[in-house]
């Protein structure tokens, strides 16, 4: 995932001053990209400046230093919503911040590729543990260091493995609610779309 996909999702939002994205990602952010350091953003939207993905404008404050304001591009639109709407791959590991970015914006910009990406990944998560839920687990054919404690590995193990299991589990079933409540979404929208031609043609 790429750090721009961020800036531009947030900026979609609304235009931000410097400091507003950096408490933006300080706070809500920390949910999605962990450890943004805050010249990294500078950085970021330094480039972006130059590449035409984001522009700013200067907010003159009296006694203050002047503040940008950054805002996106019709040409940072076209990115972000090529990002939204391409292919989503699920990782090994789930609630992957790939995947939180994604349906974060996506839900907001294209309802239909939030639905893709919900089921691609429930698909896969699906196939994930119908392979790993049989897999034997333990130590076969080992020998361990000194100081390293099989029985006590294989134990604690054992409860981090339920622990997972149990929390796939719930991944899983709040995947199924997000599909149905956006599935229930785009039907509604569908029959209001339908409603509103049958109108037209009658008044016509």
């Amino acid at each position: 995932m790429k750090f721009e996909n961020v800036v531009l999702g947030v900026l979609a939002m609304k235009p931000f001053h410097g400091y507003e994205l950096m408490k933006w990602f300080d706070v809500e952010g920390q949910f999605i990209r962990s450890n943004t350091h805050h010249s990294q953003i500078y950085r970021e939207l330094a480039r972006m400046v130059k590449n035409g993905l984001v522009e700013f404008e200067i907010d003159a404050r009296d006694g203050k230093p002047d503040a940008k304001v950054y805002r996106i591009t019709e040409m940072g639109r076209q990115v972000l919503m090529e990002w939204v709407r391409s292919p989503y791959e699920p990782t090994s590991r789930f609630q992957d911040a790939d995947f939180n970015t994604r349906f974060t914006f996506a839900v907001a910009l294209d309802l239909e590729a939030a639905l893709r990406v919900v089921e691609t990944e429930l698909t896969y998560r699906r196939a994930q543990v119908a392979k790993s839920r049989v897999r034997k687990r333990g130590l076969v054919g080992v020998q361990p260091i000194d100081g390293f404690d099989a029985e006590r590995y294989l134990r604690y193990g054992e409860q981090m493995h339920y622990f997972g299991a149990d929390s796939v589990d719930r991944w899983m079933d709040w995947l199924e609610t997000m599909r149905t409540m956006i599935t229930t979404e785009l039907e509604s929208r569908d029959a209001a779309t339908d409603t509103d031609t049958d109108t037209e043609e009658h008044t016509a």
